[in-house]
């Protein structure tokens, strides 16, 4: 049935008139004030606040508020699936912005060896059945195709599943998000193999406290780990030997290598992760987004 309420979604998208996603007023998929609003800025690095260890670097294309809620919300909760290009647009932007702020901390000019890898976060299953799609997937599959597009080779690995349910994360703090996805999430069988074929991006629609991000993070360090399990396993990367560092400056940015001899079962690029909203408060140079908003308004 979810299958079902998906294709039919996607027809009436296709034939029926639609108001814009942010607005409700415009007859568009996403009118020029709201497009602007989700994509008029550069994307920028997010921390929030407090900053999980082990959340890797982030970057979001617009603050979650306003016209970008509205829009994300009518994609994610009432399947408008009309808005899944300009999302996934502004994903693309945001994975850019991560993949230059790599190489910039890496000291060098070089893109990402191999492909970029979008690995998004995996809604619950009991959420997917719900909305009859998964957002950060098709929002992942569309920003692919804008990095493709735009000549950077980038494709989805979908390769994270949940491990066991978790509590829904509405009215959790900080603290117990990160405690209530702990282990929640795996690689699944052969996807660490995969992982190691290009530069691994975390992706999602939406960050809040980081906790999503983190625990997807643990999870794909622990598939890559040379001293760990392939698939769903619990084992901390050696390229991460101490957690307690990750969120703060001291975190490395550029390629690394592990192993004993630097081997190709090492991780060979830096997780970054990149979504399209995130909190306002978590953005860098707050008085500049400030001035954004107010010209979007």
């Amino acid at each position: 049935m979810g299958r079902l309420r998906g294709w039919w979604r996607d027809l009436t998208d296709l034939v029926l008139p639609a108001e814009c996603g942010g607005c409700g007023r415009s007859r568009a998929v996403l009118c020029p004030r709201c497009r602007t609003a989700l994509s008029g800025a550069v994307p920028r690095r997010v921390r929030p606040v407090p900053e999980p260890a082990g959340l890797p670097p982030v970057h979001a294309a617009a603050p979650y508020a306003d016209e970008v809620r509205a829009a994300l919300l009518a994609h994610k909760e009432r399947g408008v699936l009309a808005l899944t290009p300009p999302l996934g647009e502004a994903l693309a932007a945001a994975v850019r912005a991560g993949l230059h702020a790599g190489r910039s901390g890496a000291g060098g000019p070089d893109g990402p060896r191999g492909p970029v890898l979008l690995v998004p976060v995996p809604s619950a299953r009991r959420a997917v059945r719900r909305r009859g799609h998964d957002p950060a997937r098709r929002i992942a599959l569309a920003a692919a195709g804008e990095l493709r597009h735009t000549g950077t080779p980038a494709r989805v690995a979908a390769v994270l599943r949940q491990r066991h349910a978790v509590a829904d994360q509405a009215g959790l703090d900080a603290r117990q998000r990160l405690d209530n996805l702990a282990g929640a999430l795996a690689v699944a069988p052969g996807g660490g193999r995969l992982l190691r074929d290009g530069a691994v991006v975390l992706v999602d629609d939406l960050m809040t406290t980081g906790a999503s991000l983190t625990e997807a993070a643990r999870a794909v360090r622990a598939a890559e780990s040379p001293r760990g399990p392939d698939t769903y396993g619990m084992a901390r990367s050696p390229v991460y030997p101490s957690a307690a560092g990750e969120g703060r400056e001291e975190r490395k940015t550029g390629p690394v290598m592990a192993g004993p001899n630097g081997g190709g079962d090492a991780i060979r690029e830096v997780i970054c992760a990149a979504v399209v909203a995130a909190s306002p408060d978590s953005f860098e140079n707050k008085p500049e987004l400030t001035e954004n908003l107010r010209r979007c308004r």
